[in-house]
């Protein structure tokens, strides 16, 4: 009987260098094949490899990305995904990324890049995919349309699903994804505080968590409720801005003397209405075009604000340049200016920035201004009569709050929040002296902070008499300089008036003692 020779199995390292040589043996006659093939002949073989896939491919795949359009705005329907996927992503997923939540006591998961999820609805498995694209300098992003620097990476969620369930998820499935995404954002939302002046191009932001409300913030109470009114009535005014052809917005004009609260209102806004802040900074604004991608950056729910904007910039100095002028036809008699704020003329007064009235006229109410819903737009100054009354009028700041020197009324508001009392036998003497004083809220409140622990709270009221006293001699005493120098005013008038007479009344004028009076007789 003839023994045949066994031949050894081949070993488990050579059978995969046999097939790493194969892969790299592919991928090189492939970029051989897109190198050096015509461009057209590779053009029409890849449209056959795709439409190969599709015919053979049965599953349909649906990108949600981070942005929309050129990149301008995000996506709204990012965040629901993303806060749906959270629930069962952390069953499943091995690379996760962690977040805070609202009350900070615990992590929400979300899926990591490359990352993929399996959810099921009404019995049909659908698969989600966490992806990046990166975007080339110079082409998409940002930068693409404005002077920004562009965006190099970009998220975005890719569904993967049969065919043949193709009205499920384009129906109801994905109605369920955002409904329910949603629900979860606004319980996990953290409202936050955006600035643009560390990267002048873009938006940087901290969590807000500021604790002024609207029942701590030293002000009439009548005036108060008027306000609140005010904003839950814009709040819920989606449908009448809508009917009445109007972009949904609204303009608060915050104007009195430093240390009146201004600051403290808008936080107290922000909490009332559950909306982001944006603190736009100015004077970080290259331009105009600049000042419009950021308001496109912006969302709604959102509160933007401009504080001190009288000192921001230089923006009455072009009004001067075209007096005479009503204020209706500012933004047409500074088209162009407009334009040249771009190249290089600057309104700034040395800031660098060249953002023009004109610019921010159109920021608040122009056609950009009505890019995304439910915003409230805020101004701040310490001088009123500084603004440019295009600026001030109603349709632009529709609601003007004067934020004046401390009440009765507010003072009794700030020795609840620091003292705990709603009355005590001092408290007629300081409704007394603050009838015939001026002081500011933030004055009131240092005095009434105790500066130690055995400061009681009839001691922080007496240091508060006391500043009140000082307040009140240091103001009659700029009065009685003020009617000193009113005084000095008119003895100037009067001897300048008789230095006229005698200078062009003829030689028949005779003068009595009195310089002021004068009697011609022939």
């Amino acid at each position: 009987m003839n023994s045949s020779k066994m031949i050894p199995p081949m070993r488990v390292p050579e059978q995969w260098a046999g097939a790493a040589s194969t892969i790299l043996s592919f991928f090189f006659i492939l970029d051989m094949i897109r190198r050096w093939c015509p461009r057209e002949l590779y053009r029409r073989l890849t449209t056959f490899l795709l439409e190969l896939d599709r015919y053979f491919y049965p599953s349909i795949r649906v990108s949600i990305h981070e942005f929309t359009g050129s990149n301008l705005r995000p996506h709204e329907a990012y965040p629901a995904v993303e806060a749906y996927l959270s629930v069962n992503s952390s069953k499943t997923v091995k690379k996760l990324k962690a977040e805070m939540v609202k009350d900070r006591r615990k992590l929400v998961f979300t899926m990591d890049e490359n990352e993929r999820v399996i959810d099921e609805f009404q019995g049909v498995q659908m698969t989600w995919i966490s992806s990046k694209t990166r975007t080339p300098q110079g082409q998409g992003g940002p930068g693409t349309l404005y002077s920004g620097n562009p965006e190099p990476e970009r998220r975005h969620y890719r569904l993967v699903f049969h065919k043949r369930y193709r009205e499920l998820v384009f129906g109801p499935y994905l109605e369920h994804v955002i409904k329910t995404g949603k629900e979860i954002c606004q319980r996990n939302r953290q409202r936050k505080l955006f600035t643009n002046g560390h990267h002048r191009s873009s938006w940087s932001y901290i969590l807000f968590d500021h604790p002024a409300t609207f029942e701590t913030l030293a002000m009439e109470p009548e005036k108060k409720t008027k306000i609140i009114k005010d904003l839950l009535t814009f709040k819920e005014s989606k449908d009448f801005y809508a009917r009445i052809g109007k972009a949904w917005k609204r303009g608060y004009l915050l104007y009195g003397p430093p240390g009146t609260g201004k600051s403290t209102m808008i936080a107290a806004m922000a909490n009332l209405l559950e909306y982001d802040i944006y603190d736009l900074e100015l004077t970080s604004v290259a331009g105009n075009t600049e000042l419009r991608r950021l308001l496109t950056e912006t969302t709604g729910k959102s509160i933007i604000v401009i504080e001190d904007i009288d000192c921001s910039l230089d923006l009455t100095g072009q009004r001067k340049k075209v007096a005479g002028k009503n204020p209706p036809d500012v933004k047409k008699d500074m088209g162009k200016s407009s334009k040249s704020g771009d190249k290089g003329e600057s309104s700034g007064s040395g800031t660098g920035s060249k953002v023009t009235l004109s610019g921010l006229l159109n920021f608040i109410d122009g056609l950009w201004s009505a890019c995304c819903g439910e915003r409230i737009i805020v101004f701040t100054t310490n001088h009123v009569d500084k603004l440019d009354p295009a600026l001030t009028r109603r349709g632009r700041m529709d609601m003007h709050i004067k934020l004046s020197y401390c009440s009765f009324e507010a003072f009794k508001v700030l020795a609840k929040n620091y003292l705990q009392l709603e009355d005590h036998p001092l408290f007629q003497s300081i409704r007394n002296l603050m009838e015939v004083t001026e002081i500011t809220p933030a004055d009131v409140a240092e005095s009434l902070m105790p500066k130690s622990p055995d400061q009681d709270a009839e001691r922080c009221l007496r240091i508060l008499i006391q500043a009140l006293q000082e307040a009140k001699e240091k103001q009659e005493a700029e009065e009685k300089q003020e009617a000193k120098k009113e005084v000095k005013e008119k003895e100037c008038d009067k001897v300048s008036l008789w230095v006229l007479l005698r200078k062009y009344l003829t030689p028949y004028t005779v003068f009595h003692l009195d310089p002021a009076i004068c009697v011609q007789r022939e």
